[in-house]
């Protein structure tokens, strides 16, 4: 697993056309991007065209999420590519995404199935946007087949962070184990820790807007947690009918109701 770091140019305009300059040390692509059509097309060739060719998908992902008002002429920022990522595989939702750290290992792929005798993490969140309250639960499974809930109340606006809260919660109270699975229906969690991290941190915490990385210090504070472990990620499909999924959900909801008639 390989990352390459460019610098990224927005040099000039042509009706719906943005003149975009990707650069490392050595040499330079030109390229053009149509923020309509989203069709991308290359003026030049050299060594980083054919890489930026190799990893279209991405490059292009990069190039959609930008806003279109940060297409001003003259914006700078750093961009970060993985050589040869393997993006069927990481869309495949019935795959496990996995984070190797164990001896200062940082690798991400993906498996078709996950090891065994492996604690597995059930996590959920709810936020009741009418009382500006959220809680989440999780389950954790041990590979003896012993259940543990815990359920927690928080003032985090945001579904998507208190999905987030949830696994580092259950990473922090397994501190002492290195092998874990955390099976949850969001996505942003997922891919946050399996694919988005290792390119926010080469890129200084930036995202393509040249903006702070949104839930900065929690992703910080999760990549620390997940020092010198192995994670799987298994993403199950919400409200699936999946026992522990459902039984998170429930229990979210629950602690979240609490926390609005304790007021």
């Amino acid at each position: 697993m390989i990352f390459f770091k460019f610098d990224f140019e927005v040099t000039g305009k042509n009706d719906n056309e943005y003149i975009v300059k990707i650069s490392n040390s050595k040499e330079y692509a030109v390229l053009t991007f149509n923020y309509i059509t989203k069709n991308i097309c290359f003026i030049n060739d050299n060594e980083i065209v054919k890489f930026l060719k190799d990893n279209k998908y991405q490059l292009s992902k990069i190039l959609r999420n930008k806003r279109e008002s940060t297409y001003n002429i003259g914006f700078k920022l750093k961009i970060v590519l993985r050589d040869n990522k393997d993006i069927v595989a990481f869309n495949d939702n019935s795959k496990i995404a996995v984070l190797n750290k164990l001896d200062g290992k940082y690798i991400s792929f993906v498996l078709d199935k996950g090891i065994d005798n492996i604690y597995e993490v059930f996590t959920d969140g709810s936020y009741l946007e009418k009382q500006e309250k959220g809680g989440f639960s999780y389950i954790i499974k041990s590979p003896d087949g012993e259940y543990e809930l815990f359920q927690k109340t928080t003032d985090v606006k945001s579904s998507s962070l208190i999905e987030l809260l949830a696994a580092i919660d259950a990473v922090k109270y397994l501190k002492n184990k290195k092998y874990i699975r955390i099976i949850s229906d969001s996505q942003y969690v997922k891919k946050g820790l399996t694919e988005w991290v290792m390119i926010w941190k080469l890129n200084d915490w930036k995202t393509a807007n040249g903006k702070d990385v949104k839930n900065k210090e929690y992703w910080i504070m999760f990549d620390k947690l997940c020092n010198n472990k192995y994670i799987e990620f298994k993403w199950v499909k919400a409200h699936s009918e999946h026992f522990e999924n459902s039984l998170c959900d429930i229990y979210a909801k629950e602690i979240a109701l609490k926390s609005t008639r304790s007021k």
